[in-house]
């Protein structure tokens, strides 16, 4: 059985596109999505990059074929309709093998990128930075490896693309895999280079020190929204998948004074290749090591529930164990957009659950009970303390502005009363080593 959906419109200035959604039965159920959820995501991916689906369809799958994923008479019904539409393109919405996708491109006579494709695609269009562009790059090289022909250069001519795909006019090129090898050697040590870098600035920011607080979840689930609103920042937020790639670090002052570090970073996605979470891994650090993890949800969803188990999922392939790291605050966001109903449940949620905070990113609502309950996480791993320190005693004062966050100062003719945030483990190293103790400690 198959089953078609049509668009309303078609933009003969953007490539077209026909979504091919199987619907794989092996006996249980293999998503925590319908089948109409899953289209649904994949018919943004496409628009994400500006593919304009002129019809998709899902296809029953009681068996994968080994050669071609999908049986006889499906193929040749597509193949009907592909001769009918002539669309640029055809996006498969699963994880196809180098030889099922070539004799699916030879049958249907059309260019076909499958899930992992267009996701690397959409990776190539929205990284900014160089270390971003490493590792989409790198990540394109391992999909490639058994992929000797480039499949990307149709998309290539229309809009420019990332730069390891080919520019316009490009012919195609065959890759073997002893250069490909190569070239994956090289991005390795490249981005392993700009690890150490990270690591530096990381070790930078401890020194000062200011918490990190760490912004991850599903791709649009309003991080970036939450960050320009806390920020002021003007990093891009739309709505579009993938729409922030590359992270985004500012520093932002608490209500209670304390100074934090805010990481906006790439967005999850279900199914997300192992080896683009690998080549990411890099840029994923600043999550492992942040003090607070912030998850946003888009709880207006009706998956929003399977969206925070791939989060979970890929955050636990980062050895963070999430069921038990105290530092992780799930943020139900969106509420702005649910109905009255919903929108009492997610704030009674949040007041009995240290760990949920109900909030709109867009409007601010909620945004005072999140700032309590990172000032509670983070007053776990730092303290705010006063000391009186002698004017003849200037190291005992450049030792706190060098390893705590300093949020007042009065100077008296015979003292300083200096007011820091700082880690419990520096404030002991502090008593120690200038024998002074701290008038108050919240």
């Amino acid at each position: 059985m198959v089953s078609r959906q049509h668009s309303e419109t078609v933009d003969q200035q953007q490539e077209t596109v026909l979504i091919v959604q199987p619907d794989v039965y092996s006996g249980q159920k293999t998503s925590m999505r319908s089948i109409e959820e899953q289209l649904d995501e994949i018919k943004s991916l496409s628009k994400a990059i500006s593919l304009d689906c002129v019809e998709s369809i899902i296809c029953k799958v009681d068996r994968i074929q080994a050669g071609a994923f999908l049986g006889k008479g499906k193929r040749e019904e597509i193949a009907v309709l592909v001769e009918e539409l002539e669309p640029s393109i055809i996006v498969f919405n699963y994880t196809l093998s180098p030889v099922q996708q070539r004799n699916l491109e030879k049958e249907w006579n059309c260019k076909l990128i499958d899930r992992t494709g267009l996701i690397l695609e959409i990776f190539g269009a929205r990284a900014q930075t160089k270390e971003g562009r490493l590792q989409v790059e790198l990540a394109a090289m391992e999909y490639q490896k058994s992929r000797l022909v480039r499949s990307w250069t149709h998309l290539e001519r229309q809009r420019g693309g990332a730069g390891f795909m080919g520019g316009p006019g490009e012919t195609q090129i065959e890759l073997d895999r002893r250069i490909i090898g190569e070239r994956i050697t090289k991005l390795k040590k490249e981005i392993e280079s700009v690890k150490k870098t990270r690591e530096l600035g990381r070790k930078s920011r401890e020194r000062v020190p200011f918490p990190v607080v760490a912004l991850v979840g599903y791709t649009n689930a309003g991080k970036s929204t939450f960050f320009n609103r806390l920020t002021g920042a003007k990093v891009f937020a739309k709505d579009l998948l993938f729409a922030t790639l590359d992270p985004t670090l500012r520093r932002i002052e608490l209500p209670n004074s304390q100074n934090v570090i805010l990481s906006d970073t790439v967005g999850f996605i279900s199914d997300l290749p192992t080896h683009l979470i690998a080549a990411f891994r890099a840029t994923l650090e600043e999550t492992l090591h942040a003090d607070v993890i912030v998850h946003m949800i888009d709880v207006s969803r009706d998956d929003w529930k399977a969206q925070r188990q791939d989060v979970i999922d890929i955050l636990e392939s980062l050895d963070i164990e999430y069921d038990n790291d105290e530092r992780i605050i799930e943020v139900f966001n969106k509420i702005d957009n649910l109905n009255e109903d919903d929108r009492a449940e997610a704030h009674r949620k949040a007041k009995f659950d240290d760990s949920i905070c109900a909030l709109s990113a867009l409007s601010g609502e909620g945004q005072d009970a999140f700032f309590d309950k990172i000032t509670e996480i983070l007053s776990n791993t730092h303290k705010t303390c006063a000391f009186e320190i002698k004017p003849e005693d200037g190291k005992a004062l450049a030792w706190l502005y060098e390893h705590g966050d300093v949020i007042n100062t009065a100077h008296e003719d015979d003292a300083t009363t200096i007011e820091v945030i700082i880690a419990p483990a520096n404030l002991s190293r502090f008593i120690n080593a200038f024998d002074y103790q701290p008038l108050e400690t919240k």
